[in-house]
């Protein structure tokens, strides 16, 4: 699952794919794959403005979609939330392929490295917190010390 959260685009097969978007675009008529194609290379960029767009362009597609492209939006979607750490909407569209498919293996995976992700994440947060509350007493501490001694 690292594999696919953590898979770059070649940066001339994203060059390649735009091209034919904006092709599309410029004619008037954008089909149901090119636009998925281009949102597919979009959301595995190492830019967050790009995987911003390809969300769009997936999102866009998922009332549209037939059982088998939702499938393939839901699961794309939610490894696009993963990778802009947006981790409660990826949970929310991994969760909702879950509903419709519940053996579905890479879903149930990925459900579990996004719940392993919050997990470490909010244990890091706390961590955060924690260490700031105990600088703000100390911080406190020596300002009561130095107010006592000067009296």
């Amino acid at each position: 699952m690292e594999a696919v959260l953590n898979d770059l685009v070649v940066v001339e097969d994203l060059m390649r794919f735009e091209k034919k978007y904006l092709a599309e675009l410029s004619s008037g008529t954008i089909t149901k794959g090119t636009q998925f194609e281009y949102g597919w290379c979009l959301i595995r960029s190492r830019y967050m403005d790009d995987i911003r767009k390809g969300v769009v362009l997936l999102e866009d597609l998922l009332p549209k979609a037939i059982s088998d492209e939702k499938r393939d939006y839901l699961f794309y979607l939610s490894t696009a939330h993963y990778r802009l750490k947006e981790y409660e909407e990826a949970l929310r569209y991994v969760r909702t392929l879950l509903k419709k498919e519940p053996t579905n293996s890479q879903a149930k995976e990925l459900e579990k490295v996004i719940e392993k992700t919050m997990q470490k994440d909010g244990l890091v947060g706390m961590a955060i917190v924690g260490g700031m509350a105990l600088g703000v007493a100390g911080l406190a501490g020596l300002i009561g010390l130095a107010i006592s001694k000067a009296k």
